[in-house]
């Protein structure tokens, strides 16, 4: 079920790998690592503007990918990046 982002969460900012180039970071990013563009209040520098990357754009916040919480959220994406 889809749902709204949890404001100043930024878990699937920091969980998962990011293989595209991200303004900042060319490379992409690692899991665990945060990306450059989340801010220190945890919300995306990039959010609704055109050089955010596609990935991130197609990312929608569901109930079972972000569970109840900040904390479960980067536990549930982390375990879902280490078995995939």
């Amino acid at each position: 079920m889809s749902m709204s982002c949890r404001l100043h969460c930024g878990a699937c900012c920091i969980a998962p790998s990011i293989s595209s180039a991200i303004p900042g970071m060319p490379h992409g990013k690692k899991a665990g690592e945060r990306c450059i563009q989340l801010s220190d209040d945890n919300l995306c520098q990039l959010f609704d503007k055109p050089e955010r990357p596609k990935v991130c754009a197609d990312f929608s916040a569901e109930e079972w990918i972000c569970g109840t919480n900040k904390e479960q959220a980067l536990a549930i994406i982390s375990h879902l990046e280490t078995v995939t």
